[in-house]
């Protein structure tokens, strides 16, 4: 098992790793035996909260085809919204997120925001927040499958190459990549709080991870 360096200078690196086409099976539970041959990913911060962060774990593959994601994120309170079935339920619970940019003006940029039961919010957007819910990643090239354990949950995703070429994406074999967590904490009067982790801090006042400085690189290996 390989384990990812933080870098020094300014745009954190992540190596995708490459594998034997459609050899990969996606559950939801991560239990694939190609997974440890991927880099493991584990520095997450929170930049805006001294609360203690459990573990997360990312990692990711590639094949021709598509390219692999992996979450396993150790928590035993695991809070998801299910008072009904919107946009605004997912925005409420636990989960965990990618957004990806063809370039540092993000205009457009894309994002995926995923919880443990597999339900996904992802929509486009252009600076200063402005989302378009209208907007979906297509049904037939992109996979997520989810599992909720005592102690942790995990989370799968697959993403064929050819739409994240199509929305320019991927580009020399690299993907401007945004990697982050939304961990919902109950308060008083039943009420939940989030803390909001992220692969590259930002360094911003307030949280925020939509802004340009929130992202990293994931290069392709041998791509």
């Amino acid at each position: 098992m390989n384990t990812v360096t933080i870098q020094d200078n300014k745009t954190k690196k992540y190596n995708v790793l490459p594998i034997k086409a459609d050899c990969l099976k996606i559950t939801g539970k991560g239990i694939d035996q190609n997974w440890k041959y991927a880099e493991v990913l584990s520095e997450f911060v929170s930049p805006w909260d001294k609360k203690e962060i459990r573990k997360i774990e990312f990692r990711s593959l590639y094949d021709t085809k598509t390219i692999f994601f992996y979450f396993k994120v150790e928590d035993s309170k695991v809070y998801i919204d299910t008072s009904d079935n919107k946009i605004s339920n997912i925005n409420n619970s636990d989960r965990v997120e990618l957004f990806f940019r063809s370039s540092k003006s993000m205009d457009p940029y894309y994002c995926l925001e995923i919880d443990p039961d597999s339900r996904i919010m992802d929509f486009m957007a252009r600076p200063n927040k402005q989302f378009d819910f209208d907007w979906n990643w297509p049904a037939n090239d992109i996979t997520v499958k989810s599992s909720i354990e005592a102690t942790f949950f995990t989370v799968e995703i697959g993403i064929s190459i050819s739409s994240l070429k199509k929305f320019g994406l991927l580009r020399n074999g690299e993907i401007e990549t945004g990697i982050f967590r939304a961990k919902y904490n109950k308060k008083e009067g039943n009420k939940y709080q989030p803390t909001w982790i992220t692969w590259v801090d930002p360094k911003t006042e307030n949280p925020n991870f939509h802004t340009p400085s929130s992202f990293g690189m994931l290069k392709l290996h041998n791509f």
